[in-house]
């Protein structure tokens, strides 16, 4: 199977400028935990809803009515393609310890998110157990 047959579909980046505030609702609207940073028409970072309690809420003097994404996103971003093998990608995840990977075309261009969720849908169970360990330990 293939990343491109398991992954969701139709996601969107925002630019480091965005306000937390406004990231928020987007993931509250969307159901989603991550949404993907972007500046120059290149990604750059994602920030996580664990992002925004523990580097943002969680810190000394932080103001999220003023905070933007910059001031919260995990800088650097690690994609998995749509054509590569969903195996791959789980393995990806493993060795990253990341429970969501964006999903690029041969172009570059962002096409999709591939999650753990997507992956329990579309795989067998020894395949997800063993990425789930990964993922879930302390790291």
């Amino acid at each position: 199977m293939k990343v491109k047959d398991a992954m969701h579909k139709g996601v969107d980046w925002v630019s480091p400028d965005t306000p937390i505030t406004e990231i928020a609702k987007l993931m509250r609207e969307h159901d989603i935990g991550c949404i993907p940073i972007g500046e120059d028409d290149k990604l750059v970072g994602m920030v996580t809803d664990r992002d925004i309690v523990c580097k943002g809420l969680a810190g000394n003097g932080f103001d999220a009515s003023r905070a933007q994404a910059r001031d919260v996103m995990t800088e650097g971003i690690h994609c998995c393609r749509e054509d590569d093998d969903l195996a791959k990608a789980v393995h990806h995840m493993e060795t990253l310890q990341v429970r969501r990977l964006p999903v690029i075309n041969k172009s570059k261009r962002l096409v999709g998110m591939i999650s753990l969720g997507d992956i329990s849908h579309s795989t067998s169970g020894d395949l997800l157990a063993g990425c789930v360990k990964s993922v879930a330990a302390h790291h």
